[in-house]
């Protein structure tokens, strides 16, 4: 029995006689050695490549396509740094979604510049028999692999015994026992992986005779280096994204030809497979039953996932999460934000000048609508991925599968909702693991509705202005229950929009909803703080670039204006002063305020005022809908730079600007009426650029992105329109 306790270092075996062909890798060596991570779901492939990369990693996208590719640098030994590219997980090299069809056509393809130099193949040790069937796959088509024999520790609590040395002998490739959450094992693996393995692996399944002319044809036609490269190509030459019309028509001319029936060959090879399988396990695994009672997982699950009490504990979770991000955070949010104002008094206090005006004003401002926020999004994804990380987060989509499918969407819609509260953008992404073409469309359609990260600094702002921070059955943060209240309508606004497209939208296709639940475990807090970090950067390097640009921009056009209007708007500012027999320090503000009213950004409000004055909104707030369409969170920024723009420079707070504010009647503007009604317009406009730009890409056309911004801007308008007339 292996234990984790004492794992050797195991190095490559002696080569193994292989039917399959070994020809020289098509690049040069590289510089950084390529290694891929190649898995089932729930296999620990995440975790490896954290324990790998650490926090050198950076996520963009796979060329052509936008599925995400997280790529990261290691370490193998003093002498050896290797790039880890992190796969998408599957069972099969018989992709059943587009993010499964990434692995295909990076590994199908010798001649592209991403190809890997070899693979690592994480199994679950407690569930060998199915983790083993896409391994061998990716052993016939010649791949060098190293098999990271993964979740040892839970092997051995079922009474799993693998004889590693009779593993590797019979798979013929360095196998290495882990527990990469904890990080054991990680060492040896990297010993191995950086001694540039080139030997081809054993053969498991052979195609028959009669499909070896077509075989032959196709692999001399494409130059491919051996036989079952070949068949994936008869099996799949629709589907690859590299091959051209004319090649795609000769391989199906031929697949005509022969009779090849890809359906019947694919059961057929499956089958031989796990025989294969079976014979290995075998010789190399025993299992003693420990336990007599039900795992505990399954016990647990009992009371997690029941029809009742599971979706009662999931929105106890739900509600004391948004009690935390209000009521933890509140204590570093207020200091950066009172250290924000504190280093503009400063400056204000000891320089002038148009150029200073802009730093305090322009820069600094909208820097601190983007810091401000940060403790806020990074306790936000703590606990999405401690949920993640303990398993939950799998029961989540399970149970909500059966509320999902009464208003017309799948059971995986659940995964990209749920992950629509941190951002739609991968959220929409991750829709492509839904087959049904209509369910798919539904939940790219609604996904938006959900009430991402970037709605919590206008959530909180505007909340924290309106809403007391007192407790509610001495217990509960008021603000953080209305908080939730705000999520819980973007996720009803989602689900009824899914029921009116379900009966709009005319089909005859079938779904299902397939998911393996992890077993429940303790997250692991190093890779909690590594999503925490990974997320927060992202956050204040791409939405801040954002943010702190279009502050700069708004400064500009609120501090200058057409001609001389802002001259001709300090001189009637001054005679109304005088007529209303002004302080000194009224009649700076007077001015100011004057002056910003006539500047572009004024006359930019003042178009739009008309429109939007209905729903309780001015000018100003005008200027901060247009901006907030190149992100919500942007609405921070602009309203911090534009109320910073002729108030006094004591007013230090973002806070303290809004409360501030007067109406023409001398009152405070931001009443609850308007400060409800702006929530709900945030809860439902579409106002999100990238949004709209990945919603093109998902669909290949303008029709869908289009009808989702008028849908939500109309919604959007019509919500907060009869919100602010009944409360006003």
């Amino acid at each position: 029995m292996a234990r984790l306790a004492t794992i050797p270092t195991v190095s490559a075996p002696a080569a193994v006689a292989s039917s399959v062909d070994s020809i020289p890798t098509p690049h040069a060596r590289r510089e950084l050695t390529r290694i891929a991570l190649v898995g089932n779901p729930n296999s620990g492939k995440s975790s490896l490549f954290n324990q790998l990369t650490g926090l050198n990693q950076k996520v963009g996208n796979f060329p052509g396509v936008t599925v995400d590719r997280k790529t990261g640098i290691s370490q193998l030994t003093p002498q050896h740094r290797a790039e880890i590219i992190d796969l998408p997980g599957t069972y099969s090299l018989y992709p059943k979604s587009l993010d499964e069809k990434v692995i295909t056509d990076l590994l199908y393809d010798r001649e592209s510049a991403q190809y890997p130099d070899f693979v690592v193949v994480t199994v679950d040790a407690s569930n060998l028999r199915r983790n083993l069937l896409l391994f061998t796959q990716l052993a016939d088509l010649g791949l060098p692999a190293v098999l990271a024999l993964n979740m040892m520790d839970v092997a051995e609590q079922h009474g799993v015994h693998i004889d590693i040395a009779e593993l590797q002998q019979e798979l013929g490739v360095p196998v290495i026992p882990m527990n990469a959450r904890k990080g054991i094992g990680v060492a040896a693996l990297k010993i191995v992986m950086a001694q540039h393995l080139d030997a081809p692996t054993v053969s498991f399944y052979e195609p028959t005779e009669e499909l070896l002319p077509m075989i032959r044809q196709i692999r001399y036609y494409f130059n491919l280096h051996n036989d079952y490269l070949a068949l994936h190509y008869a099996h799949q030459f629709r589907h690859i994204s590299f091959l051209t019309p004319d090649q795609r028509q000769y391989v199906q001319e031929l697949v005509e030809q022969y009779g090849f029936e890809p359906t019947a060959r694919q059961a057929h090879e499956t089958i031989s497979r796990y025989a294969r399988i079976n014979e290995i396990l075998l010789n190399a695994v025993s299992v003693t039953r420990t336990e007599r009672n039900e795992p505990y997982s399954n016990k647990l699950d009992k009371v997690l996932t029941h029809r009742v009490w599971g979706y009662l504990i999931f929105f106890g979770v739900l509600f004391m999460m948004f009690q935390a991000v209000f009521a933890w955070a509140s204590y570093p949010m207020d200091l950066i934000d009172q250290g924000i104002a504190l280093i503009n008094s400063l400056i204000q206090t000891n320089f002038n000048g148009p150029l200073i005006n802009l730093l305090t004003e322009g820069v600094i401002a909208g820097l601190g609508g983007v810091l401000i926020f940060i403790p806020q999004i990074a306790l936000l994804f703590a606990f999405i991925a401690v949920l993640e990380e303990t398993g939950y987060m799998a029961r989540v989509t399970f149970m909500m599968d059966r509320i999902m499918r009464k208003f017309g969407l799948n059971g995986k819609s659940v995964v990209p909702l749920i992950s629509g509260v941190a951002c739609a953008v991968p959220a929409i992404m991750s829709a492509r693991t839904i087959e049904n073409w209509k369910d798919r469309i539904i939940t790219i359609f609604v996904t938006p509705l959900m009430s991402c990260s970037a709605r919590i600094p206008v959530y909180t702002v505007l909340t924290a202005l309106v809403v007391p921070d007192e407790k509610v059955l001495g217990f509960f943060n008021l603000q953080g229950v209305v908080l939730m209240g705000l999520y819980l309508l973007g996720f009803l606004s989602a689900i009824f929009s899914a029921l009116a497209l379900k009966l709009l939208l005319k089909t005859q296709e079938r779904s299902y909803f397939i998911m393996e639940f992890p077993v429940y475990r303790w997250p692991r807090w190093k890779n909690v703080g590594i999503t925490i970090v990974e997320k927060v950067k992202t956050f204040v390097f791409q939405a801040g670039k954002v943010i702190v640009a279009i502050s700069v921009i708004l400064w500009v056009l609120a501090s200058y204006g057409p001609g001389d209007a802002l001259d001709k708007a300090e001189q009637q500012a001054r005679v109304t002063a005088v007529q209303q027999q002004l302080t000194p320090e009224e009649t700076d503000n007077r001015i100011a305020s004057e002056k910003l009213e006539n500047s572009y950004a004024g006359l930019f409000g003042r178009t739009l005022e008309p429109a939007i004055r209905p729903l309780g909104f001015d000018w100003k707030i005008g200027i901060a809908l247009i901006t907030s369409f190149a992100a919500r969170e942007v609405f921070v920024g602009t309203i911090s730079t534009i109320y910073s723009v002729g108030q006094d420079a004591d007013m230090r707070t973002v806070q303290q600007k809004l409360a501030a504010e007067k109406d023409e009647n001398g009152q405070p503007f931001f009443t609850p009426a308007r400060a409800f009604s702006l929530l709900v317009f945030y809860v439902f406009a579409m106002q999100c650029m990238s949004t709209l730009a990945v919603v093109y890409r998902e669909t290949k056309g303008w029709k869908w992105p289009l009808m989702q911004l008028l849908y939500m801007t109309g919604l959007a308008y019509v919500s907060s329109l009869i919100v602010y007339q009944v409360f006003k």
